[in-house]
Parts: C-alpha cells; sequence; structure tokens
C-alpha cells in the first residue's frame, strides 16, 4: 500500500516549552527528545536534563497538549509552557521533588542499616558470627534479611522499577533500567538461595540482600544530593525573580495606594520610596536619587536619576523618593525579559554537547550488552562457584555505568555558568554563544555607543562659502529631528528651534535630506556629498581631516546643492575604555575597530585605545561583510555592537554581544547582552564563557574516563591478575562519585 510523506515542516513555526518530570539520567533526556523529534509537525526539539525542560520548535497546527501528551506516552510527566513558566509552580514542583528523594533515602536507609548489621558484622567480628548462629541461626538472619530487602526493594526501590520497566518496554532503557536489572539480579539470586538453597550449585547458595538495598540506597542518596544540588544550580535565575517587588504603592489621585504588581499597568504613576524596589520600567516624573542598578548591569556605582529619566524594574532606589510613570510592567519589562533570556540559555545546548548526545544515544544497549558478554565469560572461564562470580561482575557492570554524568557534564555547566556571568551583568541568550565567546580569539568594536558615550555633542561648526553657519546648523536639525542617529540627536540637542521639514528621505551610512522653509537641505558624511554630486575645495577637505585627526567625525551640511557649514560632533569615550581593553589583550585575544566614521577618525580612537586593526567608512550593510572578512582568515570572531545599526554584524559574528542600557537591552541583538552598556562587562563575559568551557570539558572527560577505566574493572579484567574483582556496593558508590564529581566541578564556576 503506498504511503504518503508527511507535509514538509515549517522551519519559522512557533517555540514550545514545556517541563519535563521524571527524568534520571541522559538516556531519559534522549528518548524523550527522540520521542519529540518524531511527531509530525516538529522542525527541532531539545531536551535540557539538567533544568528539566523541553524546547520545541513546531508548526503551528500542533498544540501543546499534543506535544505534552506524546511526553506522557514515553513515560515521564509533562507541563505546557504556561506551566513551564510559571515560576512559583516549577518552584513547588522542585521541592516536592526534594521532598520524595528525601523521604525515599530516609526509609532506604532505616530498612538497610540492619541488613547490614546482620550480615555484614558477622563477617568483620567472628565473635558476633558464632553468637548470631547459636542464638538466632543463620537461616533466622536470612529470613529477616528477606523480609527487609523486599520491603527496600518494592518500597524506595519501586520508583526504579517503574521507570526502569517503562524505558525498556518503549525499546529505550535507561539508568533506571540497568539499576532494575541490577538490583533484581542481587536480590532474586538471594531470594533463592533462601527459599531453595537446594538448586543452586554447592557452595553457590550466597545471599546479597545487603548489595541490592545498599545499591538501592546510595543511587537515592546520590538522586537526593542531585536535585540539592541542582536547586543551587538555579540560584542566579531565582536571585534575578526575586528583585521585582510583589506590589507597588500606585498614586490614585494625591494618595499612594498599595496594590499587587499584577493589577498595574502600563502608564500607572508608581511612587519609589527611598530604599525601595523599583517595581515596573518606567520614566521619572518627579523627583531625583541615586538608583542602584548592579542587579541590572554589574556595575556597583549608583546612578543618578532626575525627571526624564528611565528606570528598570529591579533595581533599588536611594535616598530620595521617585514618582514613575509606568511604561512597563510584568512579563514586558527588561527584568522580566532578561530572565527568559537566562532560562532559555541555561536550557540551551552548546555544540560541544554533540559528542556526549551520541554517545548516550548507545550507551545504556552497549552497558546491557557488556552485562550480558561479562556473565556468560565468567560462566565459561571463571573459577568456582561460577555463578557467584558471574552474578557479581554482570551486576557490577550495570550498577557502575553511569550515563547521568555524561547526560549532565555540559547542561550543569552551562546552567551555572549562564547564572553567573547574568550575575556580572552578562546576559547569555544560548549555548552556542557561550561557546563562541570562549573560543573567540579576535574581539571587534563598533565604536558608536559602544566604545564612546552614547550621546556625541556637536563640538565645531565652520561656515563654507560664507554662508551663515548657525542657519545651516538649525536647517540640518529639522531634517534629522526624526532620525534616531546620534549624530542627528547631537544637531538637534544644538540647535532645538527648528522648523518643520518636509520630504524627508534617510541614506543609511550616507545621511539625510528634507526640504525645510523652502531650500532643499541634505546633511552627512563626504561620501554623501560624492552621491550628491556636490564638490568640496581642497582646503575644507584639509580642514575636516584635521577635525577627523583629533577623533572628531566631521558632517557636512548642504543647502540647495551648495556647501553650507561644517560640523564636528564628537563622543568621548567611555570611562574606563582604555583599562578595558587593556584587560583583554593578556588573555590572547586581538581587537579590531569597524566603523562608520571617515578612516581619519576611527584611526585616532583606535590610537587612543590601542587598537592595531581598523576597518573605517563601513556602510552598516557591509559590517557584516567586514566580520565575514576576519573570519576567513581562520578567526574566531566576537562582534560588540550597540545592538541596533549593528545587528547583521552581531549575527554574522561567531558570538555577538550586544551593548544594552537600562530597560532598552537589546535582547533580541546578539548571543550576549551586556546590560548597562559598560564595556568592562567584555572581559567579565569572555571570563565567565572560558571558565564554563573549560568546566564543560573537565567533565566530559571525566564521564567518559570514569566509564572507559571503570566498566572494565567491574567486568573483572583484573582479576586474572591480581585477583581484584569490585563489589556491586562499591559499583554503586563509584557511580554515586561520578555524578556528585560532576556537579561539584560545575558549582565551582558560581565564584568564577
Amino acid at each position: 500500500m503506498p504511503t504518503t510523506a508527511p507535509p514538509p515542516v515549517d522551519p519559522t513555526g512557533r517555540t514550545v516549552t514545556l517541563r519535563v518530570e521524571g527524568m534520571e539520567c541522559a538516556s531519559c533526556s534522549a528518548r524523550v527528545e527522540r520521542v519529540l523529534s518524531r511527531l509530525d509537525g516538529v522542525a527541532e526539539a531539545g531536551v535540557n536534563l539538567a533544568t528539566e525542560r523541553a524546547t520545541v520548535r513546531a508548526q503551528p497546527g500542533l498544540s501543546d497538549a499534543a506535544i505534552a501528551e506524546a511526553i506522557r506516552r514515553a513515560g515521564f510527566g509533562a507541563e505546557t509552557e504556561a506551566a513551564a513558566r510559571d515560576d512559583a509552580a516549577r518552584a513547588a514542583a522542585q521541592d516536592a521533588e526534594r521532598d520524595r528523594q528525601r523521604t525515599r533515602l530516609w526509609w532506604a536507609v532505616g530498612l538497610t542499616i540492619p541488613i547490614w548489621l546482620l550480615e555484614m558484622v558477622p563477617m568483620v567480628v567472628p565473635a558476633a558470627a558464632g553468637w548470631i548462629d547459636g542464638t538466632v541461626g543463620v537461616q533466622t538472619v536470612r529470613w529477616v534479611s528477606l523480609v527487609l530487602g523486599t520491603a527496600v526493594q518494592f518500597g524506595p526501590g519501586l520508583h526504579f522499577f517503574r521507570a526502569g520497566w517503562a524505558a525498556l518496554r518503549t525499546g529505550a532503557p535507561s539508568m533506571d533500567t540497568l539499576v532494575m536489572l541490577g538490583t533484581s539480579a542481587a536480590y532474586g539470586y538471594s531470594v533463592v538461595a533462601t527459599l531453595a538453597p537446594g538448586v543452586l550449585p554447592a557452595g553457590a547458595d550466597h545471599v546479597y540482600f545487603e548489595a541490592a538495598a545498599t545499591i538501592i540506597t546510595l543511587i537515592l542518596a546520590g538522586r537526593y544530593l542531585e536535585a540539592v544540588a541542582k536547586g543551587r544550580a538555579g540560584e542566579a535565575i531565582r536571585a534575578l525573580l526575586d528583585l521585582q517587588p510583589p506590589t507597588a504603592l500606585v498614586l490614585r489621585g494625591a494618595d499612594p495606594v498599595e496594590v499587587p504588581l499584577a493589577d498595574v499597568v502600563a502608564g500607572d504613576r508608581v511612587l519609589v520610596k527611598p530604599g525601595a524596589r523599583v517595581p515596573v520600567d518606567g520614566t521619572v516624573l518627579e523627583g531625583r536619587s541615586f538608583v542602584d542598578e548592579s542587579a541590572m548591569t554589574g556595575e556597583p556605582v549608583p546612578v543618578e536619576k532626575e525627571p526624564e529619566a528611565t528606570v528598570a524594574a529591579g533595581t533599588v532606589n536611594g535616598t530620595g523618593a521617585l514618582t514613575v510613570a509606568a511604561t512597563a510592567v510584568g512579563g514586558a519589562t527588561a527584568l522580566a525579559r532578561i530572565v527568559r533570556m537566562v532560562e532559555d540559555a541555561q536550557g540551551s545546548k552548546p555544540p560541544i554537547q554533540a559528542l556526549a548526545d551520541r554517545v548516550v544515544r548507545v550507551f545504556v544497549p552497549v552497558v546491557l550488552a557488556t552485562a550480558a558478554v561479562t556473565f556468560a565469560a565468567w560462566m565459561v572461564v571463571g573459577p568456582d562457584p561460577r555463578l557467584t562470580y558471574a552474578l557479581v561482575a554482570s551486576v557490577s557492570v550495570l550498577i557502575i555505568a553511569c550515563p547521568c554524568a555524561m547526560g549532565i557534564a555540559t547542561p550543569i555547566s552551562v546552567l551555572v555558568g549562564t547564572g553567573r556571568a547574568a550575575e556580572k551583568g552578562a546576559f547569555v541568550r544560548e549555548g552556542a554563544g557561550l561557546q563562541a565567546l570562549a573560543e573567540a580569539d579576535l574581539v571587534v568594536f563598533d565604536k558608536t555607543g559602544t566604545l564612546t558615550v552614547g550621546r556625541p555633542a556637536v563640538t565645531d561648526v565652520v561656515a563654507l562659502g560664507g554662508a551663515d553657519a548657525d542657519a545651516a546648523v538649525r536647517l540640518a536639525a529639522a531634517v534629522e529631528r526624526q532620525s534616531e542617529h546620534p549624530i542627528a540627536r547631537a544637531l538637534v540637542e544644538h540647535a532645538p528651534a527648528t522648523p518643520e521639514a518636509t520630504d524627508v528621505e534617510a541614506v543609511p551610512g550616507y545621511g539625510v535630506a528634507g526640504t525645510t522653509e523652502g531650500r532643499r537641505v541634505a546633511v552627512g558624511a563626504a561620501r554623501y556629498l560624492d552621491r550628491l554630486g556636490v564638490t568640496l575645495d581642497d582646503a575644507v577637505r584639509e580642514r575636516a581631516e584635521a577635525l577627523a585627526a583629533e577623533g572628531k567625525t566631521p558632517v557636512w551640511v548642504v543647502v540647495d546643492g551648495t556647501p553650507a557649514a561644517l560640523v564636528a560632533v564628537s563622543a568621548p569615550l567611555k570611562p574606563g575604555a582604555r583599562a578595558a581593553l587593556d584587560a583583554l589583550r593578556p588573555r590572547g585575544l586581538d581587537l579590531a575597530l569597524i566603523t562608520g566614521d571617515a578612516e581619519t577618525t576611527a584611526r585616532a580612537v583606535a590610537r587612543e585605545l590601542g587598537i592595531e586593526t581598523v576597518r573605517a567608512e563601513v556602510l552598516p550593510d557591509e559590517k557584516a561583510d567586514a566580520v565575514a572578512a576576519l573570519q576567513k582568515g581562520g578567526r574566531t570572531v566576537a562582534f560588540v555592537g550597540d545592538g541596533i545599526n549593528d545587528a547583521p554584524a552581531l549575527a554574522r559574528a561567531d558570538a555577538g554581544l550586544a551593548m544594552g542600557t537600562g530597560t532598552d537591552v537589546a535582547i533580541e541583538a546578539g548571543d550576549v547582552v551586556l546590560a548597562g552598556g559598560e564595556i568592562e562587562a567584555v572581559e567579565r563575559a569572555v571570563g565567565v564563557a572560558r571558565a564554563t568551557l573549560r568546566n564543560i570539558r573537565q567533565n566530559l572527560f571525566w564521564a567518559f574516563a570514569y566509564n572507559v577505566v571503570l566498566i572494565p574493572v567491574a567486568a573483572g579484567v583484573l582479576y586474572p591478575a591480581l585477583g581484584l574483582l569490585l563489589s556491586p556496593m562499591l559499583a554503586a558508590l563509584a557511580m554515586v562519585f561520578s555524578d556528585l564529581f560532576v556537579i561539584g566541578n560545575a558549582l565551582r564556576l558560581r565564584s568564577a
């Protein structure tokens, strides 16, 4: 019967975020990822074990409920996007899971200790063995161990059976499957040895109740510690969420009324008392104060706020009261957008994760095959009692294998690293950008708004051809009034009283032209005049070059086709810019400058900052090509720009770092957003990115090396030469230690 090919997936479909419950190891997350990828209408799916989130790009016709149902059919719990974004519900779910793990652990400990005392103490203290044999009897001890072992196996350990069997039934065995098979083998063998020892070979009627119970207890201890550690790893997100107060003082008439933040709407007037946190993004209407923006920008120096200044939710007011007009509230604030961005980054995968993902897909089946081969080999060539040795070795192989460490090696480091970067004012959008920034060897800077302050000012006005310079600047400001370009704002501020302009036409990278007071006015760079066919004499050009040599930007004003004025605009370098760039060089980074300014101006700024590579007079749409040209030389390029005009270059670079200030954070422009617009944040971001990538490599090396070395040891390769055979209990302890090593190593990033 012919089949119909599924419809092509729209790559521009919507993105769905879900919270996935019940994932215990990398095999679990890989199984969920496979299930989601096979759904009709899914273009891409990614699952993060550390954050317990699934991100799916799907066609609009595929509902959130259908995606969640597919996850549930695979044996896991799933909550749709609204629940995944519900911070209170997520925190409650994490607390509940930690409490469940703790309860299971304490029940397992309470039931396992008596088994240990009954089974292990006689082996260590011969006198105790004689006393138990004479008073209680070996068979009675075995019966008590059977009862207690059964309680552990099907009480706290029942979780492994449910999850392990569900995974096995779907053809994707997981870590829970390995634990289920390993402990069942030890427990089942012990039950036979207790109830029907005669069916076993002579000398092989040993019991391993204490091994099965201890394995379950140790793994539950590891799971509980993992839950605690994941909570600590996510503290950066919770710290950001705690910045926004739950209520706001809204002015109803002349009196402030405290209302829930959810009831505040844009346009409300909000009173921010001294020492209080700002609840909304807004514009200051009344009052003066200094606001601590360190939580948003990483900069410790408070910023002065006065009427018409902007404030951001989550920042802390100083000693003066402020009346603020709310412009964004709730999920629309810069803080809320930053939290979502950091959450998305923590759920993303850097390219280095790909190797671990490929290994995890085949890891558990390979371990099962290895355990089967180990059992068979001991039964064929092992010493007597062969069945006992075969059981111990194969169970040890099943237990010691640890896909958990491989699965969380990368996401736990990304989780902690991106949180630490956020604390330093660098907000990472995705793991790939974090890795690219860590591997960058060339940092390229835009000039205006990046290395210089964002508000340049007019410094010189030169009349040309006998024209009235002030009148020419007034006309220029009229046609520039509609522009958001920094130079346009400088002209408008220099000549605030301007007439109306019509027929305004902007030519990106060149300039702007319009009609005002019946005269055609053009304002722009020298290349704009060349484009318009306006001729400049040599003396005037030399004057412009002299201004450019001082680091100023020459701007020409042409009225009715005749040059009328030469205006010099300059933006001073940001405080600490030179020191910030000097801090990058010891990290082995080369520096470059790409700008639309004239060559002379660009080189003057570059000299002051110690930058050797300069690309000047580059149009906005050519900046991406300039970045690509640098990449062709084999360089890994990080581009730092303002996130608006520089968006193509930010997207083209291996790592794009968008500068942002207050509520104008350009979140969508780059891979990393540097809040506050401080150039020092570049070095901090590079430092955290490199520390995170180094941490990931350490974790992956440990996870791979652990399994490569210890699985053969568990199988018994050292027994012929050294007589060493790893017990299942030690195997469980090693497995737990492997997980905790990876988590503990990642948590070191909190001090990076």
